[in-house]
């Protein structure tokens, strides 16, 4: 019989990597969004030292920072490795041992949030921008390899943001809070996928 996981899950790697990038268009929304996904992933166990965030404009940067960020992560990642690999000595006619594997803060990144905030205006700014951006994220998952959490918030008013981002008691919650846990879950999955396990 099918038995659903918990939804919350805390970090059974301890090597989890987590990039964040996130807008500076609407800050207000933005600031607590931010500090509600970085809370939710200390709270599973993900280490202060391998959460790196960014910041970009708008919203609509957010696909070139989400590809960029990982490419950066995976150059740590090869350059530690190859720097590991060159301190071996081939001509000693000794044991060697192989490089270490890249280390918790050069690995590539299990996942990436990109977070922004779009509030409809009177033309057809938002439209595009919803649309585009979220497209474009969707397909950098695809592409990439690695999950992208949509942390977008695309509101037809500045109190649902606002409510969104917990800043309305009573309203809702701070949605950065489901961010960082689907960051964990999917980071952790996407760990266990590559590997060929279920």
């Amino acid at each position: 019989m099918y038995k659903p996981k918990p939804t919350e899950r805390r970090v059974e790697d301890p090597n989890l990597r987590i990039g964040i990038v996130h807008t500076r268009w609407n800050s207000k929304v933005i600031q607590p969004l931010l500090k509600g996904t970085t809370d939710k992933l200390a709270a599973l166990g993900v280490k202060p030292e391998n959460i790196v965030i960014e910041t970009v404009p708008g919203s609509y940067e957010l696909p070139y920072a989400v590809s960029r960020m990982y490419a950066a992560s995976q150059i740590q990642a090869s350059t530690s490795t190859a720097g590991a690999s060159a301190s071996v000595d081939l001509l000693s006619g000794g044991s060697t041992t192989p490089p270490p594997a890249a280390t918790t803060a050069t690995k590539p990144f299990d996942a990436i949030v990109a977070i922004g905030c779009l509030i409809k205006g009177e033309t057809m700014h938002f439209e595009y921008i919803c649309d585009s951006v979220s497209h474009a994220l969707m397909r950098l998952q695809i592409d990439l390899g690695v999950p992208v959490i949509f942390g977008v918030l695309a509101c037809l008013t500045e109190e649902q943001a606002m409510a969104r981002a917990g800043l309305v008691e009573g309203k809702m919650h701070n949605h950065g809070e489901d961010w960082g846990e689907a960051a964990v879950e999917m980071g952790a999955n996407a760990a266990k996928w590559n590997s060929g396990k279920f």
